[in-house]
């Protein structure tokens, strides 16, 4: 079983991908330095993935700004980044995460649906494919610092990506948090179970619902 996958190019149509002034993308193409570590990260964290073979799909809405908005990994805030999730022997500085200590966001180390997903993650001991519908930050006009919930255009650009992720790891189960991700992939005619999204109070039945699917 080949678990070695170049996943550059994938990388590469993100960074090219045009997005509305409202949105960022985080992968944006060019000399901006935290863009290009960014790109490294998300390398990484796919080609990490993929050596494990996962059965599981995580799909989500779109980043936020404390989390894949400035690490380039799903549901992933600076802190974790950098310290690793020993339970899981992923991420932390010593395998080669960067962390991104981007003007105005200095302060922002942690995010709250991360460590929720993340903890149970490890808890569990699953390493899933996780993604979102909309991978770049949509954000309120003007207010980088804030998050908001993506049009339907927006997730229809995000379709492409979502779908070539899927076929290249064939997930045995494909669970979405949050009505945008289950939305999109009923959209793409792909099966999925959905669960809450961790975020505003929803954490005790998106525990749940994980521990829950997480199974075959």
């Amino acid at each position: 079983m080949v678990n070695t996958y170049d996943f550059r190019p994938f990388i590469e149509r993100l960074a090219r991908a045009e997005t509305a002034p409202d949105v960022y993308n985080q992968f944006g193409a060019g000399d901006n330095p935290y863009n290009a570590v960014r790109r490294a990260n998300l390398e990484r964290f796919l080609s990490d993935v993929y050596a494990r073979q996962p059965k599981f799909a995580l799909i989500g809405e779109a980043p936020g700004y404390k989390g894949m908005r400035l690490t380039g990994v799903p549901l992933m805030s600076r802190r974790m980044l950098v310290n690793g999730i020993p339970a899981l022997e992923m991420f932390g500085s010593a395998r080669g995460y960067q962390d991104v200590p981007e003007p105005g966001f200095e302060r922002t180390q942690s995010e709250q649906s991360g460590t929720i997903a993340w903890g149970m993650l490890a808890e569990l001991g699953i390493l899933p494919m996780i993604w979102a519908a909309f991978p770049f930050h949509p954000h309120e006009a003007g207010k980088p610092l804030t998050n908001r919930a993506p049009r339907r255009p927006e997730v229809k650009l995000g379709a492409p990506f979502l779908l070539e992720l899927l076929d290249i790891f064939q997930p045995q189960k494909v669970i979405a948090f949050g009505n945008v991700g289950y939305s999109s992939l009923t959209e793409l005619g792909i099966p999925s179970v959905k669960i809450r999204h961790p975020a505003q109070g929803g954490k005790n039945d998106f525990v749940a619902g994980l521990r829950r699917e997480a199974r075959l």
